[in-house]
């Protein structure tokens, strides 16, 4: 019962609720919580879960995937710029809906332009390049801020997506795509 008690303090520390107080008649039930006093409960810290990971130049670094492509993130307070590849975000990722891909890890933590953003990306196609840089963003900034790591995780932003192609099979034209039959 007292890990009970203990989770739910917990959960009242990070929520900044008080927890309610537990019933009398239910303390007396039991001689062993009888005589283990109320107020030895740890006392939790307020600092987050995770610690803060930052370099020597003050910016957080992580590491984004998706499909083929891999993305290098490195995050650091500022005007809500995006390089990507040593070119804007406008210019390297030129369909409207890419860029919106990659902005979206900010608008679920609500620090849009907030956030200065310098990514180095190789391999796959640019649909999969957005994609492991919003990965990278999201990891990034959990690292940078770890209270935001609730919204962003619960969007699913943190999750490689691990969807990829599919390989051909022999016997076959594509992945499961059979040769058209002829009939003669």
């Amino acid at each position: 019962m007292s890990d009970n008690r203990q989770s739910l303090s917990d959960l009242a520390a990070l929520t900044g609720a008080t927890p309610a107080p537990a019933a009398p008649a239910a303390a007396a039930a039991s001689t062993d919580e009888a005589a283990a006093p109320v107020a030895a409960a740890p006392v939790l810290p307020t600092t987050p879960l995770r610690e803060q990971e930052i370099d020597a130049q003050g910016r957080a670094y992580a590491t984004g995937r998706r499909k083929d492509a891999v993305a290098r993130v490195w995050l650091k307070p500022g005007t809500g710029k995006i390089t990507v590849n040593g070119r804007d975000q406008e210019v390297y990722f030129a369909r409207p809906t890419l860029r919106l891909v990659i902005n979206q890890p900010f608008g679920v933590a609500e620090r849009e332009g907030q956030y200065d953003v310098v990514a180095t990306v190789k391999g796959g196609g640019l649909s999969g390049q957005a994609g492991a840089v919003k990965h990278g963003i999201s990891q990034a900034l959990t690292k940078y801020e770890p209270i935001l790591r609730a919204p962003v995780k619960a969007a699913g932003f943190l999750t490689r997506d691990s969807r990829a192609v599919e390989r051909k099979k022999y016997g076959k034209a594509k992945a499961r795509r059979s040769f058209q039959f002829s009939k003669r």
